[in-house]
């Protein structure tokens, strides 16, 4: 413990194990990373049945029968599903952490219109059939969707005459004559805007976007994303085992009483110097950690809650009403139709996934609040009707911190907590961005392509 390293990683959340990962393996840094927690994941961590209800029933000592065995179920407390050809998946291939790892197509992507799922539709010949779609729309939405995906920025043969790079998202669906039902669906859906904000950002960025959802569709034919099997607690794990192949050092259960971390040291200049663990001080002069190591201490000012996001884990023996017995989807409510200011997701997966018992389902609903009363299942009430019946439900509310401070000035790198979206495209930028400002440069995933994922 009494050490000089490069890097000093506190918690072992998904982000965290990722960057300690991409800093032993790709920036050859000397890591240490520790966690008070004895398992990895920490807020992404993966739950069998009693740690699920040790953690949300510990009055209650008796689990159903009918769930079947603890060991069968690894419940996600905060679900993503990764796109494709995303980020994060070229950040596995590249890592080569998919070697520890098996994954499988989810099954459909919807979004709520009208208080009922439908198919988001992906493809030309999709658009055509879709019930999203007027008769009219279907057409112009086939040609909107065609010239997406045809769209290459050096070709200007595939731009119909259009100079995208003086027209925002807004003049892109004017031109194709676009209602606001299909624009609502193409950006919050296809392109995963969190707001409409994007309307009047400059259209390329929506282009890239719907490219993205298309070209990860055409991967595997379902939807855009695929899943791990025996859920995401895979991933910190394996990015953790990468970064300990390349030497990274690993302490878990930090927190008791003869092992803690004590204190995060600093200089005269306010820079990182070490970390306090118990007696022993290991030295480092950068820190990446989530937002839990900062609240509660003298440096608490380094982060800032910004809100709050409430979270629901329904268990059920049956698919999803109106998703076409998909074993696995997601489902995203738009805030115009539910009368929020923010999208409400529902990420769900299944014993296909081998993430619960034969026949079982499981599906998280998360949501920012927007509540006062502090009524998780109330915020969360227009998803959780989607499902039918639910055998079992968990219901809390976290706090969502962001990094407040100026990583120039501390060298402490600062992760956000984990949004309501159900996917990874909001935590793979996080972590790319922060890579950069580590390393001073992107990292390069030119080399790497996610048709390696199939290999």
């Amino acid at each position: 413990m009494d050490d000089t390293y490069d890097v000093i990683v506190l918690g072992t959340g998904l982000k965290e194990c990722i960057l300690s990962g991409l800093m032993s393996s790709c920036a050859g840094k000397k890591v240490l990373h520790l966690d008070r927690n004895s398992y990895y994941g920490g807020e992404s961590a993966s739950l069998n049945l009693e740690q699920l209800w040790k953690r949300f029933r510990p009055d209650e000592e008796k689990i159903p029968s009918e769930l079947g065995k603890s060991r069968d179920y690894c419940v996600d407390l905060c679900p993503k599903f990764l796109m494709a050809c995303g980020n994060l998946v070229k950040i596995l291939l590249k890592t080569q952490v998919t070697s520890y790892l098996e994954f499988r197509s989810v099954a459909g992507s919807y979004v709520v219109q009208k208080g009922k799922p439908q198919k988001v539709p992906s493809t030309p010949k999709e658009a055509l059939g879709s019930s999203l779609l007027s008769m009219f729309q279907r057409v112009r939405f086939k040609s909107f969707i065609t010239f997406v995906g045809e769209y290459d920025e050096s070709d200007t043969k595939t731009h119909k005459g259009l100079k995208i790079d003086d027209m925002s998202a807004a003049d892109v669906y004017k031109y194709f004559k676009l209602e606001p039902a299909s624009i609502l669906f193409t950006g919050h859906a296809i392109c995963l805007y969190l707001d409409d904000s994007y309307l009047t950002e400059p259209a390329i960025d929506m282009i890239n976007r719907a490219q993205l959802y298309a070209n990860s569709v055409a991967r595997y034919g379902n939807s855009p994303y695929i899943y791990p099997k025996w859920g995401l607690g895979g991933l910190p794990e394996g990015f953790s085992r990468r970064c300990a192949v390349h030497g990274g050092v690993y302490m878990l259960n930090t927190e008791n009483k003869d092992n803690f971390i004590q204190k995060i040291h600093y200089d005269d200049e306010g820079k990182v110097t070490g970390v306090q663990v118990g007696d022993e001080t290991a030295k480092t002069t950068h820190v990446i950690g989530d937002p839990s190591y900062w609240v509660g201490t003298d440096e608490e000012d380094k982060v800032k809650q910004t809100g709050k996001v409430a979270r629901a884990i329904c268990i059920f023996k049956h698919t999803i009403p109106n998703t076409n017995e998909s074993d696995s989807c997601q489902i995203i409510i738009p805030a115009q139709e539910c009368d929020r200011k923010s999208d409400v997701y529902v990420c769900m997966s299944s014993y296909q996934h081998n993430i619960a018992a034969k026949d079982f389902h499981i599906a998280v609903c998360s949501a920012n609040v927007e509540r006062d009363d502090g009524d998780a299942a109330a915020e969360l009430a227009v998803a959780i009707k989607l499902l039918g019946k639910v055998d079992e439900q968990f219901t809390w509310i976290s706090e969502y911190y962001e990094p407040a401070n100026d990583p120039t000035k501390d060298n402490c790198f600062i992760t956000s907590s984990y949004d309501a979206t159900t996917h990874f495209e909001t935590c793979s930028k996080e972590v790319l961005d922060l890579y950069e400002q580590i390393m001073g440069e992107p990292l390069d995933l030119e080399t790497v392509s996610s048709s390696d994922l199939d290999e």
